[in-house]
């Protein structure tokens, strides 16, 4: 797990992105345990509290589950869910890239036309 000190995203919400990932790719399987808050947090050199966080907007998103005492768990994710959850994080990333565009004063067709360019080369 890589975390950016200098970026303008909070730790917390760095962690939370990076393990909502290997979820949602499904590195991380339903049932599989998160390292430890206390553990992340030594490996990472942060806060317990800054990890705690992390884990509970995991938990409120409803992609994991913490069990007293145990830690937190990965829930089991169903096929909407996912499908839903993509979809969010592709309406994110294109806002970004229309506020990007429309500041650099790019039109529809251009950002379009790259959008199409890009879409192509994984073919």
């Amino acid at each position: 797990m890589k975390i950016y000190q200098n970026s303008n995203e909070p730790i917390y919400k760095q962690i939370a992105a990076q393990l909502k990932e290997q979820i949602l790719t499904g590195k991380l399987k339903s049932g599989d345990p998160l390292p430890s808050i206390r553990g992340l947090a030594q490996d990472l050199k942060i806060s317990v509290i800054t990890t705690m966080k992390a884990y509970e907007e995991l938990s409120t998103e409803g992609l994991v589950t913490a069990s007293k005492g145990k830690g937190y768990y990965v829930n089991a994710q169903d096929e909407n869910m996912l499908k839903e959850q993509h979809m969010r994080q592709v309406e994110e990333n294109l806002m970004d890239a229309i506020h990007s565009a429309k500041i650099a004063g790019m039109g529809l067709s251009e950002v379009s036309d790259i959008l199409g360019t890009l879409w192509n080369m994984d073919d």
